[in-house]
């Protein structure tokens, strides 16, 4: 569901860092929610690339959404991710040993092009 009615709760938890799966924006809403994360130090990772399906998502949208992140918490305080796993049941998802790091290239090459 969305993060809204819980973030400010979340977000004032001690923890250094908060892992979400964002990828699906439908169901979590959009990112307004990061208003409730704290000044200080912590980071948001954002899971916004897909473990459940092979298709590859784009650098530019993932470059828009990292862009309305940032208008709700400093960019230096978010981080991109894949969501939490590429094989989060017991028979996994129809995703390669090739899209994973397919999947892995494309964050690492979009990190480097938005925190360069």
């Amino acid at each position: 569901g969305a993060l809204d009615p819980i973030a400010e709760g979340l977000f004032s938890l001690p923890y250094d860092s908060f892992l979400i799966e964002w990828e699906d924006k439908q169901r979590m809403g959009g990112y307004s929610s990061l208003r409730h994360v704290p000044a200080g130090d912590s980071v948001v990772v954002l899971g916004l690339v897909s473990s459940k399906v092979a298709t590859l998502e784009t650098q530019d949208a993932l470059l828009r959404e990292l862009d309305e992140a940032s208008r709700f918490l400093d960019p230096s305080r978010l981080a991109l991710s894949p969501q939490c796993g590429f094989a989060s049941t017991l028979k996994g998802n129809l995703v390669t040993e090739e899209d994973q790091w397919r999947k892995l290239g494309l964050v690492a090459d979009t990190a480097r092009r938005f925190w360069k």
